[in-house]
């Protein structure tokens, strides 16, 4: 129950800034999903390996989403006790002191801009202790080299710069005037913050990041602030309400899993395939992602495909079958091993554990009979090796790994998961609500408000409704498939080198 009111007569909020849309949703306490919003938005693309976005998108889609929202809850007759905030990441936006964006935000791994700045930093501090500091290589993940890279290409955008921000702090900014950023989101902005001591990292603030105020730290779940007068005119939402910090969305769709405790591993199912192992521990491992967690105390072991969901919507347009349910029932008649094909899923690069942005996908078996049937169960089933490979780099390293829970919109259906628990042997949670970030930011405003003793549990939000279990003779032939799913990539990486560098030069001299 939230202060001072009746359960049936309060909600939270949760508005998640994603690559391609913005969510909001409207929960009550008890965890009853009202209503829900979405705006969605695009990537720009200035040059090969750029991806960034206008952040001032962000704002005018949590504007619309907030009024929207907050008639809804007037219509249901609740009140909007807290805001919860989310956002993709980690992005490198540099803002002025009044908050606004000095140039578009920087996106997370798919920008691939600051090569350059990642071998300055590796030579100019070194490898080891850039390992030290943050439990992770410098890669196309890192917000660091990219706040370096604006510093060193675009000076007079720079010089008006004096914050550092991410979606999610970006709306916090924007709803309270306060200038924050959570551990976790902190702790993947390598090489700027010390995991260890959970502070930021001085003097590799200095080299990279002079000039910027450092934002106040804090957990996820605290507060950031509560909305001023001049949000609540803007967005509708009443004055004084309270704002969390936020974090990634990716942590934040683990919260609306219930995966943030140590042994837990997320699976999301979405454009791009992400992981999320925890731990009461530091985990290292390479092509991996160290970082804090959620939960004080706590740390994740993280890896993130570059594409996964994004194949699939490739291949529908590709075939002209716009129905998925079609192409998944033909996905299932295909049969396992996808009637002779293998597919590298590399289509967009990959990120863990191969961090190799020229890789690309590989497609071996194709025949004249080959269907759209067998081109989609292969994707699918490239996806699963690709999360095999992550959950056995992870368990490699130590990681723990006790109950695996499946979110985003590729669990429905059926088809997709199952494959994954048949190629990992893994068996797979899916919860009652799918609707992700949006809806943790909302358990985790929640929080905020709930009288002592009696925080919400995402348990009760959110109970299991499918457990996906693996069929042993699948995931046997699926082992014998996976061997030579491991074998393709250093097999034909050369060759997608190659290609890759050709495709380059051709897209750079067709923009001539």
């Amino acid at each position: 129950m939230l202060k001072g009111e009746s359960a049936a007569g309060t909600a939270t909020i949760g508005v998640d800034v994603g690559t391609s849309s913005t969510k909001g949703v409207l929960v009550t306490a008890a965890g009853e999903v009202i209503a829900s919003a979405v705006r969605e938005h695009s990537v720009e693309n200035p040059r090969i390996g750029h991806f960034e976005q206008d952040a001032r998108i962000w704002w005018s889609e949590f504007v619309s989403i907030a009024s929207e929202l907050a008639a809804a809850a007037t219509e249901n007759s609740v009140s909007i006790a807290a805001v919860g905030v989310s956002g993709m990441g980690p992005c490198a936006l540099l803002a002025d002191d009044a908050g606004a964006p000095v140039r578009p935000a920087i996106l997370y791994g798919v920008d691939s801009r600051a090569g350059d700045q990642i071998d300055e930093l590796n030579g100019d501090l070194g490898e080891a202790a850039i390992m030290t500091v943050g439990a992770t290589p410098l890669t196309s993940q890192a917000a660091g080299p990219k706040i370096l890279w604006v510093a060193q290409n675009e000076p007079e955008a720079y010089a008006r710069a004096t914050r550092f921000l991410m979606p999610a702090s970006y709306l916090a900014l924007k709803l309270t005037g306060e200038y924050v950023l959570d551990h976790h989101s902190a702790s993947q902005s390598w090489p700027l913050y010390d995991i260890e001591k959970q502070t930021w990292h001085d003097d590799n603030w200095q080299r990279i990041a002079a000039g910027l105020d450092q934002p106040r730290l804090q957990l996820p779940a605290e507060q950031a602030g509560v909305i001023t007068a001049e949000a609540a005119a803007e967005t509708g939402l009443a004055q004084g309400t309270p704002v969390i910090t936020g974090t990634i969305d990716a942590w934040d769709e683990a919260v609306s899993a219930g995966a943030t405790g140590p042994g837990d591993l997320m699976l999301m199912y979405g454009t791009t395939m992400f992981l999320i192992t925890t731990a009461d521990h530091r985990v290292e491992a390479p092509g991996m992602w160290t970082t804090r967690g959620v939960e004080a105390d706590t740390y994740s072991l993280a890896g993130g495909m570059a594409t996964s969901g994004a194949i699939t919507n490739w291949l529908r347009d590709l075939t002209g079958i716009s129905d998925f349910a079609e192409l998944t029932e033909q996905a299932r008649e295909s049969g396992l091993g996808a009637r002779g094909l293998l597919m590298l899923p590399y289509f967009a690069g990959e990120r863990t554990p191969v961090q190799d942005p020229d890789a690309r996908g590989v497609i071996v078996g194709l025949t004249l009979s080959t269907t759209a049937g067998d081109l989609y169960r292969a994707a699918l089933e490239a996806t699963a090796f690709g999360v095999r490979h992550n959950v056995e780099t992870m368990r490699a390293s130590g990681a723990p790994i006790d109950r695996v829970v499946a979110v985003g919109g590729g669990t429905t259906g059926g088809l997709w998961t199952q494959i994954v628990s048949d190629v990992t042997g893994l068996e797979q949670v899916v919860g009652t609500v799918t609707l992700g970030a949006s809806f943790g930011a909302a358990f985790l405003a929640a929080g905020l408000v709930a009288d002592a003793g009696a925080a919400p549990d995402i348990a009760d939000w959110n109970p299991a409704q499918t457990i996906v279990r693996p069929n042993p003779e699948a995931h046997e032939q699926y082992s014998e498939l996976f061997e030579q799913y491991l074998a393709l990539y250093p097999a034909t990486k050369t060759t997608m080198h190659m290609l890759a560098e050709r495709a380059s030069a051709s897209e750079e001299g067709a923009k001539a």
